[in-house]
């Protein structure tokens, strides 16, 4: 059991909590309850105006709204606003949305009650998993249309996911909740569907690195590269830490390999091998720059408007406005997709019929085509990420009548990420089916301990191609022996 509390929640520690049931901490309900408390009080003050407490929503602000019906006011808002459209949000990301709306709360700034928090607990500690669409977000005034399906459920509405099973929110065994004043905002308002995905394409991405260091080392080996690129004074005076620890790493991974270190007859290697520290380092030093902005993100309150008890304040302001991540997000699919456009140009080297390895990696080429589509495959989905690299960002359409005239699109920055990580998983898998295939034409050679036993597990899975058979099936392989070997 994790209890969510008001200390850093690092993206860590999310890769931990997510294997638990979680509660709050003492502090966490005081802080809710306090908060609770002190708006209620406001809101007998009948000749105050709050927006989103007594008022309309976005161009409906001016719209006065009678006390009595405050609680009408918030229900309509969550079903007025679920419009999503488009493909549902992978389970896995709407675990991350209500782990990061609850955590939003913590910290006493949204006059939420304890009981709606608890509701969003037990969905979560239940898998219970609410139908959230990936379109309808301009993430401004919040992840508005996916966090009213998120928040759907709490009034007995919408459709969930109850342990892998698609059902009618209607048949859980949880009454309807009814939302008191700013409750419905509180839920809607806020950034927990780009940060989800943020968190979420971080941790991939991290393994992904990992995995490019490895699986590169084991092209170079299958191309007879030099070492020499490596040589760490070339990396200390240009004094990029990602570059640093990428040409660190590979001299690691090649340690002792007997392919590594025989005379070479080149006096240079093509950039994809030369400069894999630059590359691979540059993608790293992104990754820790958008690790810190998320990092912030999931630890602040986002939502609108703010109550500072302690302040006797209730201010409007703009912190669900996207903008932070948007451009983060769009600087990390960049970066991401550059791990596989490099990763595409080994292969390639790689099925070339240079360096005394036969014409795409077969050797009765003509009559076997062997592994020359699969670089095609790796092409198209290198260009398709390309084309997802356009930022998100740079858009903005007015929304609400002018009053929401700058418009992040973080939401579309977030899911265009999620894709291009998914292709460079594959576009790397594919480098991997390729690199294995090269390193044993320079047998008997042997390669390094740690290249020796990831391929040995690695031809329990993938054997070596003989003859032309179907490689969709080898490259799932791959794909899934990536996601199940633990890199040492």
């Amino acid at each position: 059991m994790y209890s969510l509390n008001t200390e850093v929640l690092t993206l860590t520690d999310i890769a931990q909590v997510l294997t638990q049931s979680i509660t709050l901490d003492e502090r966490s309900q005081i802080n809710i309850q306090k908060c609770r408390d002190f708006l209620d009080r406001k809101m007998q003050d009948v000749n105050k105006t709050y927006y989103g407490i007594n008022t309309g929503f976005g161009a409906l602000c001016n719209v006065k709204i009678s006390n009595e019906d405050i609680e009408q006011l918030q229900e309509n808002l969550v079903l007025s606003h679920a419009c999503g459209l488009g493909q549902e949000v992978p389970p896995h990301i709407v675990k991350l949305m209500l782990l990061l709306k609850i955590q939003n709360f913590v910290y006493g700034h949204s006059g939420i009650s304890l009981k709606v928090v608890e509701r969003l607990i037990a969905f979560y500690n239940q898998d219970i998993l609410p139908v959230v669409y990936q379109l309808g977000s301009l993430g401004a005034s919040g992840d508005l249309a996916p966090l009213a399906h998120l928040s759907l459920p709490i009034l007995g509405k919408g459709m969930v996911y109850h342990q892998g099973v698609k059902k009618d929110a209607a048949q859980l065994e949880f009454p309807p909740l009814t939302l008191q004043s700013k409750e419905g905002l509180a839920l809607l308002n806020g950034t927990q569907f780009m940060s989800s995905y943020a968190v979420w394409c971080v941790l991939k991405i991290k393994k992904l690195m990992a995995w490019a260091d490895l699986i590169a080392a084991i092209s170079f080996e299958g191309y007879d590269a030099t070492l020499e690129p490596f040589t760490s004074q070339i990396h200390t005076i240009r004094n990029h830490e990602g570059q640093i620890a990428v040409a660190k790493n590979m001299l690691a991974i090649l340690a002792g390999s007997e392919m590594a270190n025989s005379p070479k007859t080149q006096i240079q290697d093509p950039y994809s091998f030369r400069c894999i520290p630059q590359v691979h380092g540059a993608t790293r030093d992104a990754v820790m720059h958008v690790e810190k902005i998320v990092t912030q993100e999931i630890n602040a309150v986002t939502d609108n408007p703010l109550v500072f008890p302690d302040d006797d304040l209730i201010l409007s302001g703009g912190n669900f406005h996207g903008q932070p991540l948007a451009i983060n997000l769009d600087y990390l699919a960049i970066a991401t997709a550059e791990l596989a456009n490099i990763s595409e140009r080994r292969t390639y080297l790689l099925i070339s019929g240079q360096r005394g390895l036969p014409p795409f990696l077969i050797q009765s080429a003509g009559l076997e085509s062997g592994l020359m589509i699969a670089q095609y495959t790796a092409a198209s989905i290198v260009s398709k990420n390309k084309q997802l690299c356009m930022p998100a960002s740079v858009d903005s359409i007015v929304s609400s009548n002018g009053q929401e005239d700058h418009v992040s699109m973080g939401a579309n920055a977030a899911t265009k990420l999620y894709e291009v990580v998914n292709n460079t998983e594959m576009v790397l898998a594919i480098e991997l089916l390729n690199a294995a295939q090269a390193i044993a034409f320079r047998r008997p050679k042997k390669s390094s301990e740690k290249i020796e036993k990831l391929l040995t597990a690695y031809r329990n899975s993938v054997p070596f191609i003989d003859k032309d058979r179907i490689i969709h099936d080898d490259m799932m392989a791959s794909i899934a022996f990536m996601n199940e070997y633990k890199i040492d």
